[in-house]
């Protein structure tokens, strides 16, 4: 079967005027017309026919198209109903997708995808980036990598480092469970409606061992919580919200050689673990 491609500018608009779709700004729906971008992102993921995709929120089956056209077996998720028969058609004739409704933050994706290990390719709606790739990432899902499509700003926040604005929680997260690069912008240009906000494609490998070594992986996650919870504090006063007492705070950062008036946009991943372990200690002595 000849399938029309669907990541074209009169495509799209013809899909659709013929389902009557009306794009949701609470789902977050920008449809892709730039046909090179999809090449770019299903390149960027490496795929042949021995794998298995997951993608998130596939809307009318544009980037599905692409990965399909690789021979992968790709399991798409999808949280609009109306989208799911627009799906059927669109995506009709390829036996390796399988589209399925739900809401991937509460959807059990161990029960519709059993391979050993797998890859997300996703176009992911801006308002629910970052809850949708920690959700990942801390199930400890087998994944691969995941080759997103982002807000550019929440793709610089991934791969930050320590000592500038962007830096957070979130990059401290992203670069502990993967190894994070952006690959290339994408312009408003390439979608319908064209969002307010520059896209960009940002590429995890996720990591068979941790970057630093931990004694308490919860605790890692408490210290980087708090150090980020008030930026303008230092860590001496940051960590407070942790519920630990000040006498606690100078011996864990005295252990760990960490000046007390730093901040902690400018801890390193090893640093926060410096921290972390001496908690661990403090608790166990």
């Amino acid at each position: 079967m000849i399938h029309p491609t669907i990541a074209k500018k009169d495509v799209t608009l013809h899909i659709i005027k013929t389902f009557g779709l009306g794009m949701s700004k609470k789902l977050g729906q920008n449809f892709l017309i730039d046909e090179q971008v999809v090449n770019s992102i299903v390149t960027a993921a490496h795929l042949s026919s021995a794998d298995t995709v997951l993608e998130i929120g596939p809307g009318i089956g544009t980037l599905t198209q692409g990965l399909a056209e690789t021979s992968a077996q790709i399991v798409s998720v999808e949280l609009d109903v109306k989208l799911i028969q627009v799906l059927a058609k669109t995506l009709e004739g390829y036996q390796n997708v399988r589209v399925v409704h739900g809401d991937i933050l509460k959807f059990d994706i161990s029960r519709e995808i059993t391979a050993e290990r797998y890859k997300v390719v996703a176009n992911l709606p801006y308002y629910i980036t970052t809850p949708i790739i920690m959700h990942l990432l801390e199930s400890r899902l087998p994944i691969e990598l995941l080759v997103t499509m982002v807000q550019k700003e929440v793709a610089e926040r991934m791969v930050a480092a320590p000592g500038g604005k962007d830096y957070g929680a979130l990059s401290v997260a992203v670069q502990y469970y993967t190894q994070p690069e952006i690959l290339f912008n994408v312009p408003p240009q390439s979608f319908i409606p064209s969002p307010a906000v520059e896209s960009a494609v940002i590429r995890c490998t996720v990591r068979n061992v941790p970057p630093v070594a931990l004694q308490e992986e919860k605790l890692f996650f408490r210290v980087v919580k708090g150090a980020f919870a008030q930026r303008r504090k230092t860590l001496s006063n940051a960590l407070k919200t942790t519920g630990l007492d000040k006498a606690a705070i100078g011996w864990m950062l005295s252990q760990a050689a960490i000046d007390p008036q730093r901040r902690g946009e400018t801890l390193s991943l090893q640093e926060f673990a410096d921290i972390a372990n001496a908690w661990s200690t403090y608790k166990n002595r």
